[in-house]
């Protein structure tokens, strides 16, 4: 009886005990945290949306405010921990911790800086990350979600789908593959990886290497941009960024797949952020024996970023990506029978080590070392097919060599390989309207070539740098920059470029914002090391070639309708390449003028003179539409009327005069629609070529590549448990075609797989 009798009051003081700090807290003064927020150049960010979220506290609820358009905000936070997050496109999201006391007031303003990762921002165009509105090259950006809509291995593979991008690719996969931008050379395209360069110097990148793994976005920049980039920018740059970790808890993807062709795929990535300590990294391992004899192919990839926040505004990173194929060459199976033992390995690694940070509101700088390594290395152990005409000069050497009447498969073994490394140091100071940036580059260029007898050679190249941005009123912006490169072998020479912007509408409705865009540029690219450094009597190199130039120019238009559900870009464009480096050759069956060098005794002899030129010029029409909530489309169409004006060393009939510069179709295009219906999605893409001069370099006198189209299928399903299964028909309908002429594209190609992956979180 006294124990009910005492119950009440023994309840009634639980409740006190329990009830009371809630109840304190809650009717305590809360704290009032106010503050601004500005971009780079300190002008106002207006409507970005700022959550505090309580720390040790599940139940408890965040706190959200935005930013008015003078970009002030306030906030009202009981006493405790929080974690302040800050996001707007396409500005870097920003994540604060902080506590805060009951019946405090705080001002906390806070400059954001752009996201190198949105799509738009435009990053490579310009010495400092700019908005799309007021990039004045045009540019084409490739997001994580086209690489994955299109679940592409290889780069190639989405760059294809990119406009003034043509592909040529000797073999389905593992051949050397090369890209042509806007029709200049496959060696005018500078590529970039996080910053680093990996052309070989002079040369052109191969990208049969190069994967997907670990890159959320690639930037296509079309026209010369060797005001900021120097040597190899003749036409155009391509720039991958990799993945950068952003989440407290870890992300984590696993995937495998496999098809046709015994072909199969895994791999797997991680990345989160520790206190100011940001890692991804990633690994994949990538196998197929291919369509046909000695067509095998392995790629193995790792890629990892690093970044350490110091403050907000001084920021280190550090990214290593290492690239490793192995291939089987089987050749131009289209004339010739296989070769069954030429194999092609190569190894590409890069590295990037950067410091940005600032000083005061205004001044930003940025410290950045970069190295490149490069080996390639072809061979072929053993013949194949040999020719029975004697006047070929190929005899039989395997007893199982294929007899054919003038076709040989040559025993050789050639091996290259390149370094460079490079120190680039900018400083830029920043106002709202004007920006103004200067810097210096100094790279040291390395390789072993294995047929020059010196061996080891060696190019150190610098070069200064201005770019100057002006924007007078909110519609208009213009940049103007200009490089002095210095090298070691053709001197100095100074490359400008300008460009320009201007919105001539804002609008809403059927017709929308209307935005006008003007660029010109002008490149350079040196000259390979073979062809200055020959050693041998009879080619001894040219140590007097200038630099191969170009001057480019666009003009283009951007037009949203339909409320921004349609957005129609066009643009005309026109580069001019000019001092081309050509081979002059003489020998009995073709004597010139060229007088035999001395020390050769050998009746066939050359070197090499800046003798040729080409123009390119042509249109872009670009569009994407949201036709219906599920249904996005987007597509191009390019024009592309290359020439060659003056070659007078042609060794091929394909590259006489008058001729259409090689593997660059007069008229090309590609339509993709992606459809989504609740965790199902699906992307029916189509790409097409017309007919490109070509040559199968074989003595048949081919030069014409018939055009073609082709078809690709993918789909995916996401399970709530984070897996998802996903299938791909590449080349759906097994059209039979060849981006190089002689070597056949691969077949119809069936995949599916298994995804897992935890998003993270914060």
């Amino acid at each position: 009886m006294k124990t009910r009798k005492h119950l009440p009051a023994f309840l009634g003081l639980l409740t006190l005990v329990f009830v009371s700090p809630a109840f304190s807290q809650s009717n305590s003064a809360p704290a009032h945290l106010t503050g601004d927020l500005s971009d780079p150049s300190g002008a106002a960010v207006a409507g970005a949306q700022i959550v505090a979220k309580p720390v040790g506290s599940p139940a408890a609820k965040s706190v959200t405010a935005e930013s008015s358009s003078e970009g002030g905000y306030a906030l009202a936070l009981p006493a405790g921990r929080y974690v302040l997050l800050i996001t707007k496109d396409p500005f870097q999201q920003r994540q604060i911790d902080l506590d805060v006391s009951a019946g405090e007031s705080r001002t906390l303003d806070v400059r954001l800086q752009l996201a190198a990762m949105s799509s738009s921002v435009i990053v490579t165009g310009q010495t400092l990350p700019t908005s799309e509105t007021q990039n004045s090259v045009p540019t084409d950006v490739i997001t994580r979600q086209d690489i994955e809509n299109r679940q592409a291995i290889l780069l190639p593979d989405v760059l294809q789908y990119s406009p003034g991008v043509a592909i040529g690719r000797t073999g389905a996969m593992g051949g050397s593959t090369s890209v042509f931008l806007d029709g200049g050379n496959s060696s005018y395209t500078k590529v970039l990886v996080d910053g680093s360069p990996i052309n070989p110097p002079g040369g052109a990148v191969d990208f049969s290497t190069l994967t997907t793994d670990n890159i959320d976005k690639v930037e296509v920049v079309r026209g010369a941009e060797s005001a900021i980039y120097g040597t190899d920018a003749m036409s155009g740059v391509i720039q991958l960024f990799t993945h950068r970790g952003s989440t407290r808890v870890p992300a984590v993807t696993v995937f495998s797949e496999g098809g046709s062709y015994s072909s199969f795929d895994s791999g797997a990535q991680v990345s989160g952020l520790v206190g100011n300590f940001d890692y991804s990294g990633a690994g994949s391992y990538f196998q197929t024996d291919g369509q046909g004899p000695n067509d095998n192919f392995i790629n193995r990839t790792i890629s990892s970023n690093f970044g350490y926040a110091i403050n907000p505004n001084n920021q280190l990173r550090l990214s290593l990506r290492n690239n490793q194929t192995d291939a089987g060459i089987a050749g131009q199976t289209d004339f010739t029978p296989p070769s069954l033992y030429q194999q092609y390995d190569q190894h590409l690694f890069t590295a990037n080590a950067r410091w940005d940070f600032t000083s005061g509101e205004h001044w930003h700088y940025q410290l950045m070392g970069t190295e490149t390594y490069t080996r390639q290395h072809s061979y072929n152990p053993q013949q194949s097919f040999y020719a029975t005409d004697s006047l070929a000069g190929c005899p039989q050497t395997n007893p199982n060599a294929v007899a054919t009447a003038e076709f040989c498969d040559y025993i050789y073994d050639s091996l290259y390989n390149y370094n460079r490394a490079g120190f680039n140091g900018q400083a830029a100071y920043v106002l709202q309207k004007f920006s103004f940036a200067a810097g210096y580059q100094y790279e040291v260029e390395n390789g072993y070539i294995y047929y020059l007898q010196q061996g080891h050679v060696r190019r150190n190249n610098q070069g200064g740098f201005l770019d100057l941005r002006y924007s007078p009123i909110s519609r208009l912006s213009f940049d103007v920059a200009a490089r002095a490169e210095a090298n070691d072998y053709f001197g100095t020479r100074v490359v400008p470029r300008v460009g320009g912007t201007y919105a001539l509408r804002y609008g809403k409705g059927f017709w929308g914002d209307t935005r006008l865009r003007a660029f010109y540029g002008e490149g350079i690219k040196e000259p390979r090391f073979d062809q200055t450094y020959g050693s041998d009597p009879c080619d001894p190199g040219n140590l007097s070639l200038e630099p191969e130039s170009s001057k480019t120019w666009s003009a283009g238009v951007d037009q949203k309708l339909a409320n921004d559900r349609v957005k129609v870009s066009a643009d005309y464009f026109s580069n001019d390449f000019y001092n081309i480096v050509s081979f002059a050759s003489c020998s009995p069956f073709a004597p010139c003028a060229l007088p035999q060098p001395p020390g050769c005794s050998y009746p066939y002899y050359g070197t090499y003179f800046n003798t040729d030129k080409a123009r390119a010029r042509g249109a872009h029409i670009i569009a994407e539409a949201r036709a219906a909530s599920w249904l996005f489309i987007n597509g191009y169409y390019e024009y592309d009327n290359s020439l060659i004006l003056v070659s007078p060393n042609a060794y091929d009939p394909s590259l006489i005069p008058g001729n259409r510069l090689a593997r660059r179709p007069l008229n090309s295009g590609a339509i993709t629609f992606t459809g989504t219906y609740h965790r199902f999605s699906a992307v029916f893409s189509g790409y097409f070529s017309g007919e490109r001069t070509d040559s199968d370099f074989l003595g048949l006198g081919l030069t014409r590549n018939p055009g073609y189209a082709r078809f690709d299928l993918t789909a995916r399903y996401i399970f709530e448990n984070g897996f998802s299964i996903f299938g791909r028909a590449n080349n759906l309908f097994d059209k039979q075609y060849q981006d190089a002429l002689g070597y056949p594209a691969l077949g119809r190609d069936l995949r599916i797989g298994v995804r897992y992956r935890f998003a993270g979180r914060n």
